[in-house]
């Protein structure tokens, strides 16, 4: 297959992989002072806007038909 293909195969996943999974996230916040640390970790979920998400599913949706119609 050709690359352009290839490459809009993987937007198009990746776009529709954004969609349903969230990316996990953590900070560490604290105070730390000598050899005595205290502090606390805390975790999120953020998903990716919809509107990115939909734009890289048309976009690798575009790269597909393009490496499809390049010879």
């Amino acid at each position: 297959m050709k690359p352009l293909l290839w490459i809009g195969l993987v937007v198009l996943i990746l776009g529709l992989a954004s969609l349903l999974v969230p990316i996990p996230r953590s900070e560490r916040h604290g105070l730390q002072a000598g050899d005595v640390s205290i502090g606390i970790t805390t975790q999120s979920e953020e998903k990716v806007s919809p509107m990115l998400s939909g734009l890289m599913i048309l976009g690798g949706a575009g790269l597909m038909i393009a490496g499809k119609g390049r010879n």
